[in-house]
């Protein structure tokens, strides 16, 4: 725990000027951003009598170990880079807003030459014409199904497109009229866009001037007796007033506008923000944050209105946001937004009429959120806090270990040896840091071994991360430059690939505070295996020197504690909710080691000889299988008979010849019901055969496979 006054500025050293500021820890993460109209009066609030600041506030400026400024000209600039900040360095004292769901949103992908409706979540892209969010996907289809009658848009995927394109057949949609099906023609691309236009400007709210234009048209009809026409459009008037039905009108002059409210007490915050366009409300969410500090309703709602518009422009900024509290001061919040928008936007309170009766609608979702999100949190909170403690009891440290790391070795009868790494932060999962390694020290099935090479390479990129930011030099050589080749690590780490949890870091970044390959140590290292595995990271931990990291490790069996050194392992009760924690780091480490393993081996076994043959691509290997039938026949084919297939000279031929000649021929496929070899059935992969679950097993493996597997 750091002293405030060990890293106070000096008197004068702070400007007198809008900025933004940035507190890091020891290991040079950035845990709080903020921004002040003057920097001074600011940063002095925080380096007060530690007993008259906020519980919260104090735990933050005790943890920090250094204080940075950055002066801005106007308070709009520290705005945008105070959200610019947030976003980049994720501090952990910061105000987020964590969504309580993954909102779908309406999509129409106009960046396409046949826009395409669809449900989408996540991210935002470039090009995409979004509406909502809805509260269930559901209430998109429904919407959706009934307005395709009027506007035959594109709904199928790329992949179905290319499909009908190529059949020249329509899916059903086409064949019901429930789409116009530019797949095979029946409508020109520049038709079909004005189509989506129209879709489009019914969802924005624009449907008074379409429903009078339809009514029109159907009064033509009736008119020239083309009743069947007439009948048609009478319709789809119908399928458009039941569409606009599903969403109420809430505000009788047809506003544009983003209504948000906050319920909050003295450790959370819940928003909610109600999406109203042409008087009915188009969409709603709800966000739930912890009150890292003091923070006032103003400062919860710029932060809101900081992570609500921060990505957004143009339209999809309101002309008018109504909120319970103004931001202090109001002006540069309402510049930004403008800015933001293009033109003006009006931020303030609602005080009468329609408006103040829909917010206070909405301040009762934000209370009923709040509520219903303390109901399934509180518990956790406390048991999340127990958990930790008894741990510190019963393995004798000397704090909670707020950050605990856990490795496990997974293979299959010593093919695909890997190791996985997963952290727990505060007693939950921290899946942005996450790490896969591959066993390259070695071959064969030593599992001691194995943990011994992994907890070497993550901690000596962790002591090379340290030395490279000056907080660590090498015992007795502080005058001379540190060997940086022998603290890196020649091994292969794989950070990212099939497995979604996998991390995102980029690699060693060179601007400090950004996520970083083992970067930051844990407090307690838990390794999945009993002594002998235990004793091989800790040996691993005081090679490189490292001795204020807690080791142990649980043991499958008895659900026995093992701790280095010592001969008899500790026993916590069943009931513990440590226990239960350390099961779960557990568990969740052979879990994502088991599923980069058998991805990995799933890939082996997809494996061909001609992906070794340079400049072959997935084309034309794709073309010699389908000419020759499999591999087996290629490889006896001459280098004449491949250059028979398209796009194969004689060099490719020549090179393909001499692959599969040094390539060992695969195994045969075997019939495990009969124990028949199918040496006629060999395709362009290494041959396999299915267990129960339909999973790939080599040839000639035992069926009892399962058991081998770790």
């Amino acid at each position: 725990m750091a002293d405030p006054s060990s890293y106070r500025p000096k008197p004068g050293q702070i400007p007198d000027s809008p900025g933004v500021y940035r507190f890091r820890d020891e290991h040079r993460r950035v845990i709080y951003v903020g921004k002040a109209k003057s920097l001074r009066q600011r940063l002095a609030n925080y380096f007060q009598d530690l007993a008259s600041l906020h519980p919260r506030t104090r735990t933050m400026v005790t943890t920090a170990a250094s204080v940075e400024w950055t002066v801005v000209s106007t308070e709009v600039e520290a705005l945008q880079l105070e959200y610019s900040w947030i976003k980049e360095y994720d501090p952990r004292f910061n105000v987020k807003y964590r969504d309580d769901k993954s909102y779908p949103y309406l999509a129409v992908t106009m960046n396409e030459e046949f826009p395409r409706v669809q449900v989408m979540r996540g991210h935002k892209k470039k090009g995409v014409r979004y509406f909502g969010p809805y509260g269930h996907a559901w209430a998109i289809r429904d919407t959706v199904d009934l307005l395709l009658r009027v506007f035959p848009v594109r709904t199928c995927s790329a992949g179905v497109f290319k499909n009908a394109t190529r059949t020249g057949r329509p899916c059903l949609l086409g064949y019901i009229g429930k789409c116009s099906a530019p797949c095979v023609g029946r409508i020109e691309p520049e038709d079909h866009r004005e189509l989506a236009e129209e879709f489009c400007d019914f969802m924005a709210g624009r449907t008074g001037t379409y429903l009078r234009r339809l009514e029109q048209r159907m009064r033509d009809a009736a008119e020239e007796m083309e009743y069947e026409r007439a009948a048609r459009l009478r319709d789809d008037i119908e399928a458009l007033k039941k569409a606009m039905e599903k969403s109420a009108v809430v505000l009788a002059d047809a506003t544009d506008a983003d209504l948000i409210a906050v319920a909050e007490d003295e450790l959370e915050a819940a928003v909610q923000i109600f999406h109203v366009r042409g008087g009915r409300v188009r969409g709603q969410r709800g966000w739930v944050t912890d009150k890292v500090e003091d923070v006032t309703t103003a400062a919860l709602v710029e932060h809101a209105l900081q992570q609500l518009y921060g990505e957004e422009t143009g339209d999809a900024v309101p002309k008018e946001v109504l909120v319970p509290a103004l931001p202090d001061p109001v002006e540069p919040v309402q510049e930004w937004l403008t800015g933001r928008r293009g033109s003006n936007v009006s931020l303030r309170i609602p005080q009468r009429g329609d408006k103040k009766a829909l917010m206070e609608t909405v301040q009762r979702n934000a209370q009923q959120a709040l509520a219903l999100h303390k109901t399934k949190r509180a518990s956790d909170l406390t048991t999340r806090s127990r958990a930790l403690e008894e741990i510190s009891d019963a393995l004798d440290l000397d704090s909670a270990p707020l950050r605990i790391e856990c490795y496990d070795i997974s293979h299959l009868q010593g093919d695909d040896v890997v190791a996985s790494m997963v952290v727990f932060e505060d007693g939950l999962q921290r899946k942005s840091e996450y790490r896969r390694f591959q066993i390259k020290g070695f071959a064969g099935q030593d599992d001691v071994r194995s943990m011994h090479e992994v907890i070497t390479r993550r901690f000596r990129r962790y002591l090379a991360e340290k030395e490279k930011t000056g907080e660590w030099v090498e015992e007795g050589t502080e005058d001379a430059p540190t060997d940086t080749a022998a603290l890196t690590d020649t091994g292969t780490d794989t950070d990212t690939g099939a497995d979604t949890d996998g991390g995102t870091a980029d690699g060693f970044k060179d601007d400090d505070g950004r996520p970083k390959k083992f970067a930051y140590p844990p407090q307690l290292v838990v390794v999945d295996g009993g002594q002998p595995q235990v004793a091989a990271a800790k040996r691993a931990l005081d090679e490189l020197g490292i001795d204020d990291i807690a080791v142990c490790g649980l043991a499958k069996r008895l659900e026995e504690v093992w701790l280095p050194e010592d001969d008899d392992p500790v026993v916590l009760p069943r009931s513990s909710e440590g226990l239960y924690l350390l099961q779960r780091v557990r568990d969740e480490a052979h879990r994502f080691a088991i599923t980069y393993q058998r991805t990995k081996r799933a890939k082996r076994f997809r494996s061909s000889p001609l992906d070794d043959v340079p400049g072959l691509g997935e084309t034309r290997k794709q073309a010699l299988i389908k000419h020759f039938g499999s591999v087996k026949k290629l490889r006896s084919a001459t280098i004449e008979q491949i250059q028979e297939v398209p796009g194969i000279g004689r060099k490719t031929a020549e090179t393909i010849a001499v692959a599969l000649a040094q390539a060992a021929p695969a195994a045969p496929a075997v019939n495990t019901a009969t124990g028949e070899i199918m040496d006629d059935r060999e395709d362009e992969a290494p041959e396999t055969t299915a267990d129960a679950s339909g999973e790939p097993v080599p040839a000639g493996a035992p069926d009892d496979r399962r058991g081998q597997e770790r």
